[in-house]
């Protein structure tokens, strides 16, 4: 096909520029500066080490062009046109949809919108001035800072604000988390979500749960916990209260499309209710993921070409980028429960791995496992533990295959991994 491609800003989106990469990159530095001062018991010494802002903020600069560049060379190997400028739907011209990029007419046959999401501001008295201040910041602008803050407090205890807080407590500034809900990291496992707020607490951070902001001003953030009303003087504050679709200005009214809590709705090809029209990624509002959009789209234009295929949300695994991290796919305990399954759920010390007892000594490390009994197939895997990122992919496999617990009993695992936990609690299943 011949494809057009409009971006305001920079390729890559919310993932590869303000998201997903950089975060990852400025909290690879800071692994290695807590391996720099605390593997005296594994028999190495490091004296003199420091953590260098600047020169991380650097690293993580290059890293987001270097993949930039990457997409940019995609898609002239690929013959797709990049306008960089905003674009709106402007309506029809017979069976075409018209497009206006900054004056520009395109007609089109068919539509695909990926245009993410931005971050959620709640009617918080003071909130929209102190963005405006810049005391108070979002994914964005927090990722550009070139000099630490002594003191940061977090709005949301999600999984975006739960890897900022791990950041910025581990290179030296004060994290203090507010999140509303009575649990950090949303509707994970109740064990994840207590496995990482013990370890905030371990770490030195001030964790509020059920706590709600009521205002801020010039320099202080005010909100009620269940000890009252409190309020906090920070050197700067990270909104992080979650995200919502970015589909407002870009003309979805003029050709029909329906939206929901300005989400645009779609099916499992991806499609609207308009025939030609797609949205992937974020702005359809199901599940708000890099990895979820990239098949998203797959999906999409497979549909377009008239190729059988469809999207699958059941088994997508979400990551939070901790240390040590947490990873999760399919079913918590919970939810099959109320789905009316015969729940077994057995829960596995990553102590059972020779590789973890080798690498680390974290006692609050897990591998949790949720299967059906009487469809004898798994049904949900929950980690908290090093590498948690990886080896959720073979729990996934693990569900999306539906094989029997017994066959799964019946796969070889690479001795010694981290992995090895997940093996052992389906022989406990």
């Amino acid at each position: 096909m011949s494809v057009v491609l409009f971006e305001e800003n920079r390729l890559g989106g919310v993932c590869l520029n303000e998201g997903c990469i950089p975060t990852k990159a400025l909290l690879h530095s800071a692994k290695l500066y807590t391996h720099a001062v605390s593997s005296g018991e594994f028999g190495v010494t490091v004296t003199g080490a420091s953590y260098d802002h600047e020169r991380a903020v650097t690293h993580k600069d290059n890293v987001i062009m270097s993949l930039v560049n990457g997409v940019a060379s995609a898609m002239k190997k690929n013959k797709v046109r990049v306008v960089n400028t905003a674009a709106r739907i402007s309506g029809r011209e017979g069976a075409l949809f018209k497009v206006d990029a900054n004056g520009e007419i395109f007609l089109a046959r068919r539509l695909c919108f990926a245009t993410g999401s931005e971050p959620v501001v709640p009617p918080v008295p003071g909130l929209k001035e102190s963005l405006g201040s810049g005391f108070t910041l979002t994914n964005r602008e927090i990722l550009d800072l070139k000099t630490l803050p002594k003191s940061l407090t977090v709005i949301g205890g999600g999984a975006i604000g739960l890897e900022m807080a791990f950041f910025f407590s581990t290179v030296g500034t004060d994290v203090t988390i507010v999140e509303m809900l009575d649990k950090l990291a949303g509707n994970t496992d109740p064990d994840v979500s207590a496995a990482l707020l013990y370890t905030c607490e371990q770490r030195g951070m001030k964790v509020y749960l059920n706590s709600k902001v009521t205002g801020i001003t010039e320099n202080t953030l005010e909100f009620e916990s269940l000890d009252g009303r409190q309020s906090l003087s920070p050197d700067h504050i990270l909104l992080s209260a979650g995200r919502r679709a970015r589909t407002s200005g870009i003309g979805l009214e003029t050709i029909g499309v329906e939206t929901e809590q300005g989400a645009v709705i779609t099916d499992r090809h991806l499609c609207t209710n308009i025939s030609g029209v797609y949205a992937v990624g974020d702005c359809n509002g199901r599940l708000m993921l890099a990895h979820t959009a990239y098949r998203e789209a797959e999906v999409a234009v497979r549909h377009m070409l008239g190729e059988p295929d469809e999207m699958r949300y059941e088994h997508i695994p979400a990551v939070i980028y901790t240390d040590p991290e947490a990873a999760s796919v399919g079913m918590t305990k919970q939810e099959a429960l109320d789905a009316g399954m015969n729940v077994r759920e057995v829960s596995v010390p990553m102590q059972y791995s020779g590789r973890f007892l080798a690498e680390t000594n974290n006692s609050s490390c897990f591998v949790k496992l949720i299967a059906d009994m009487s469809a004898n197939r798994l049904l949900g895997v929950h980690i908290f533990g090093p590498y948690a990122s990886e080896v959720i992919l073979a729990a996934e496999h693990m569900l999306d295959t539906e094989l029997p617990v017994e066959r799964l009993r019946k796969l070889v695992f690479p001795h010694p991994t981290m992995g090895e936990a997940l093996r052992e609690g389906l022989f406990r299943l």
